[in-house]
């Protein structure tokens, strides 16, 4: 299925997705190791950074795909200022909510999207309201959620951890998604989307909405301030000894 660039690829429509192999007890003992590791360099617990109501959250996690944070969280305080409640945006011209959100990578398709979220809901639910997702399981809201075209699982999964749902789900972004790759947690041709289950597989089934969260924000952290893209800085890594890709680059 070809997608729009900056969207998610939604997941098929279906009850339940197939589950990942169960991880090896090394493999669950390794990504608890780089969780406590991680925890004490970017002091766990971290404070939630959003308290915004779920159907918030996912405007906001539609504005933010490809987009610096700083300019997603401009768009979404200027679509909030611009209108008064979400059904206001719903009924708004696209091109009047394209030049609102025109900070944003690709506003001229985000528009469009966000008017076509909010009407989906609508039709599905009867009201721009998503509270009803708290009496669901996560897999439940998640699949709920990912039937909507342009909602996959990091967008899900970051409006049930991120909003005030404060539901445990494990949300997976570019920077989580490349510590996970060169510690191994994850194989090299794992993609971002796929790479939620068998992430979420790795730690205790009870962990709690916060330390997942937890879990999430030290390994994006630091894959922001250690772990980049482009030149890693491996000699400073407090996961040097657990990550192959590191070891290898230190030996060059």
């Amino acid at each position: 299925m070809s997608m729009l660039p900056g969207f998610e690829t939604p997941s098929p429509r279906r009850a339940r997705r197939a589950e990942p192999p169960a991880p090896s007890e090394a493999l669950r003992d390794k990504a608890l190791d780089i969780h406590r590791r991680l925890c004490g360099v970017y002091h766990c617990p971290i404070p939630y950074f959003h308290s915004l109501d779920p159907l918030s959250e996912l405007i906001s996690s539609l504005l933010s795909h490809r987009t610096r944070n700083a300019d997603s969280g401009r768009a979404f305080k200027a679509l909030r200022a611009r209108w008064p409640d979400w059904e206001a945006v719903e009924a708004a011209p696209t091109e009047e909510i394209e030049a609102t959100i025109r900070g944003v990578t690709w506003p001229e398709l985000k528009a469009p999207r966000i008017k076509a979220v909010l009407s989906a809901i609508r039709e599905r639910q009867g009201s721009l309201n998503l509270d009803f997702l708290s009496d669901m399981s996560v897999e439940d809201a998640r699949t709920w959620l990912q039937a909507i075209p342009g909602i996959g699982p990091k967008t899900s999964a970051a409006v049930l951890s991120f909003s005030t749902l404060r539901m445990p789900a494990l949300p997976v972004d570019s920077h989580h998604h490349r510590v996970a790759q060169r510690t191994g947690l994850i194989g090299k041709s794992v993609d971002v989307g796929p790479s939620h289950p068998i992430l979420r597989a790795q730690l205790p089934a009870d962990w709690s909405a916060q330390a997942l969260y937890d879990n999430h924000e030290v390994l994006m952290l630091h894959g922001q301030k250690v772990c980049f893209h482009h030149k890693p800085a491996c000699d400073r890594c407090v996961l040097l000894e657990l990550c192959p890709t590191g070891q290898a680059r230190m030996q060059r």
